[in-house]
């Protein structure tokens, strides 16, 4: 097998995560450097999504259970139009006053949701302040279908 090849790991929607060689290795940090898309798949876009943990909005003070939040809400979205986190190739994540503890959490919160570390392509970029007051995280997903 071709150290590519062993690098790509294909999703069940066929879409393929890959880490290629030259680049490091970015799995224990939670994320992959490529996704690629075949052609015909249907995208599903889902909006940047804070850690409301109820429909009311209500957002917990501590910021790891604002990103389980995240991803459940991205996950609720998904399951919506009958997709799973699987199918997902690409999050952007924004994170209020970003430091290795919230890091931690994030890369702590993405194992849990993709156990095999097939993790999607992500870009996190610390900013000052998010759309809520009290939001510390908005996660956005791009997720692929047949």
């Amino acid at each position: 097998m071709s150290t590519i090849a062993a690098l790509t790991a294909t999703n069940s929607n066929a879409q393929q995560i890959s880490n290629p060689p030259g680049l490091f290795d970015p799995t224990p940090y939670g994320f992959s450097h490529v996704a690629t898309v075949p052609a015909g798949s249907k995208l599903i876009f889902v909006a940047g999504q804070g850690g409301e943990e109820n429909t009311e909005g209500k957002l917990s003070k501590d910021f790891a259970m604002q990103v389980e939040h995240a991803l459940n809400n991205i996950k609720t979205a998904l399951t919506s139009q009958g997709v799973e986190m699987k199918a997902v190739v690409k999050v952007t994540t924004l994170v209020v006053d970003h430091d290795q503890e919230k890091l931690k959490a994030i890369i702590a919160a993405f194992e849990k949701v993709w156990p095999d570390k097939k993790f999607p392509v992500n870009t996190l970029i610390p900013v000052p302040r998010l759309a809520l007051d009290n939001m510390l995280v908005e996660i956005d997903a791009v997720a692929v279908t047949r």
